[in-house]
């Protein structure tokens, strides 16, 4: 096509004395603009006018959207709007009600499913190594092989793993196995939890190296330490990224692009999660301002409508058309609809709890030690630590769920604790939902002696008096989320006991659930992995390490992170300098023919500047797809800064290899 291309600019030369100039010009910089493009974006996926409704539910219509290679997309909407439908349908597991979906041929797509599902017979190596990629199926029988009794096959195995080059892969997959935590290969896939699972889960499509992957709350079930790790890969993949999740700090470091569902429409911002705040406020403003000149115009078409005498209403039916649909665009505005969190808390007295010497242990997992603590009132706790360090065992023991090998909670007699579990109310399905409010209480008391219905109360929870006759199996998994905190707040607690609160719920209520915390009279325990969450709600971090071992930090999250990543450094720094402790009388050993090299001054100097200079390139080169993916650049715009991406893609490979040559050293 490019050698068709030049031949028809050779005839616009030919006859050039018949063609302006400026023309040929605009055609050459067209077809420079898009081929420049095209080289450096290729299409992986394409949706054009996607309808999709359940019975009279619109969830969202005419949706047109597309994702190119190195593209990392979140997408974002509020619960039950239809974020987890679209991902099953690109996936092919749910049909839809018109529309097209395009993938260039041959694309490997993983995706991991909010619940992902596996057979129980099945081996968690087995789960992890499911995949279409040949020399993960090698590297997959490899390991059989060495896990069996006589190693049979070997032999041939290790010929293949030559063939498809997988020793690379088994290194990779072991890196990943570790990361998640997974180590007991042989285990049942029935035999794990919710968590264990979604982390089998997610190694699997990883493990895959998919070339587009599609994430739906990734980050659930997953520890602190998992999801840095988990941010920084995907950060340096080349995978591109379709993704739902609710932790707006992934959202910020991980994601180029932002797509939202709102009002069943599709809005497309080419930025992080910080720039989709600030351009969707514009938009909601420019909206309402349109809005406003709309109803305007409204009144006075309706003044006219009620005028018009109807003997003349033939003369003027177009005017009636618009007139509706000036109508129907009057009624519709744009806003933060929102969960209005104002339950009052009940009284709380100065006697909050005190655990007196508490120890637990499960065996040899020792979960606390002699452990004693007085709560204050008003104090906002956050719990973090690693997974099966205990955090969720510590609240049960609190509320008397769990008993304590010895030791006591007392208990202060006007404590209401508000318990929000992590796996959740078991609802009846076959409830409607008002029913399972109006079950708890007919009224809610607000305080200062006002009181509101069981169907207000859930209206202020975005629950419309629809969906409250619908049944509890209808709801989506963050309006059942939604539901449970709704049966916790009615009972006007004053602890709050939140484990795992932010799993499954949208950004929305997110926000205004932490504004409510901030300003709630009374104590809150939050255990959370969302780092955003636990730097808005807690005063202070009870971490736990393990074995017993648990540290009081008077900050937030972001706070210990950084506490935390100096004192790693000052600890590396000391091993370091400090010369190995000889014994008692033996002078130290002088081996004349070992020399120790280290970091000369020169090469220290070089290794600090590239760990700057690294990131910042990352950043650049990011900057640059975004430029590129705008599709708004002129021509000599696109061919100066792709001469620039090659050139960064090069700086970036050089610089690693030397970075890494200097930190063997």
């Amino acid at each position: 096509m490019f050698e068709q291309t030049l031949g028809i600019f050779y005839l616009f030369s030919k006859f050039e004395s018949q063609f302006k100039i400026s023309i040929f010009a605009n055609i050459l910089s067209f077809f420079i603009l898009y081929s420049s493009f095209f080289i450096f974006m290729v299409s992986y996926l394409q949706v054009e006018n996607l309808t999709k409704s359940f019975g009279d539910n619109l969830l969202f219509e005419n949706i047109s959207f597309g994702i190119t290679d190195n593209q990392r997309v979140a997408l974002i909407a509020k619960n039950g709007t239809g974020k987890t439908t679209l991902l099953n349908i690109i996936a092919g597991l749910e049909d839809y009600k018109s529309g097209t979906i395009s993938f260039r041929r041959d694309l490997r797509i993983g995706y991991l499913n909010q619940d992902p599902d596996f057979p129980k017979e099945l081996s968690v190596l087995d789960a992890c190594l499911q995949t279409d990629n040949e020399a993960v199926c090698t590297t997959a029988a490899y390991e059989h092989c060495i896990l069996s009794e006589y190693h049979a096959g070997l032999d041939q195995i290790l010929s293949q793993m030559d063939l498809h080059k997988a020793w690379d892969y088994e290194t990779r997959i072991k890196q990943i196995l570790g990361k998640l935590k997974i180590t007991n290969f042989e285990q049942l896939i029935g035999e794990l939890s919710g968590g264990q699972l979604k982390r089998v889960a997610l190694a699997n499509v990883l493990i895959g190296e998919p070339d587009l992957l599609i994430l739906d709350e990734p980050t659930n079930h997953l520890d602190l330490e998992m999801i840095e790790w988990l941010e920084d890969f995907l950060k340096r993949s080349t995978m591109a990224l379709l993704m739902v999740t609710h932790d707006r700090y992934f959202l910020d470091r991980v994601c180029t692009n932002i797509y939202e569902i709102d009002h069943q429409a599709l809005f497309q911002y080419n930025g992080n999660y910080s720039y989709y705040l600030e351009k969707r406020q514009e938009r909601i403003e420019n909206w309402n301002s349109e809005s406003v000149r709309t109803v305007n115009l409204y009144k006075k078409e309706l003044d006219w409508m009620r005028r018009q005498p109807q003997a003349r209403a033939h003369k003027a039916k177009a005017r009636q058309e618009s007139f509706y649909e000036i109508e129907e665009r009057a009624k519709q505005r744009r806003n933060n609809d929102s969960v209005q969190l104002d339950v009052k808390a009940s009284y709380l007295g100065s006697k909050i709890f005190e655990a007196k010497y508490i120890c637990k242990a499960y065996g040899d997992l020792k979960i606390l030690d002699n452990f004693y603590y007085n709560f204050a009132r008003y104090e906002k706790m956050g719990i973090v630590g690693k997974n099966g360090t205990g955090k969720s065992t510590f609240l049960k023991m609190l509320l008397g769920e769990v008993k304590p090998d010895s030791g006591s909670f007392d208990v202060g007699e006007t404590v209401v604790f508000g318990y929000y579990s992590q796996d959740g109310l078991a609802f009846d399905e076959q409830m409607k939902v008002i029913d399972v409010v109006q079950d708890i209480a007919e009224e809610v008391n607000l305080g200062n002696g006002k009181k509101m219905s069981a169907s207000q109360f859930l209206q202020h929870f975005l629950f419309t008096p629809e969906t409250q006759h619908n049944y509890v199996y209808k709801l989506s998994g963050g309006e059942k989320r939604r539901l449970h905190l709704c049966t916790v707040l009615m009972r006007n607690p004053n602890f709050l006991v939140l484990d795992e609160p932010t799993n499954d719920l949208d950004i929305v209520t997110l926000n205004i659930l932490e504004e409510y915390l901030q300003s709630f009279k009374g104590c809150v325990i939050v255990v959370s992995h969302d780092r955003y969450f636990m730097d808005k709600v807690v005063d202070h971090l009870m971490v736990f390490k393990g074995d017993a071992e648990l540290k009081d930090f008077p900050g937030n999250y972001t706070d210990y992170r950084e506490w935390n990543e100096l004192l790693e450094e000052q600890e590396r720094e000391e091993k370091n300098a400090s010369p190995r402790p000889s014994l008692k009388g033996e002078e130290p050993k002088k081996n004349i023919n070992t020399t120790i090299r280290k970091l000369s001054f020169k090469e220290k100097q070089e290794f600090e500047a590239l760990e700057k200079e690294i990131p910042e390139l990352e950043t650049e080169k990011s900057e640059i797809e975004q430029k590129l993916a705008s599709g708004i650049l002129t021509s000599d715009v696109i061919i100066k800064i792709s001469e620039r991406y090659k050139d960064l893609n090069d700086l970036i490979d050089n610089k690693t290899m030397r970075w890494m040559e200097l930190s063997d050293i």
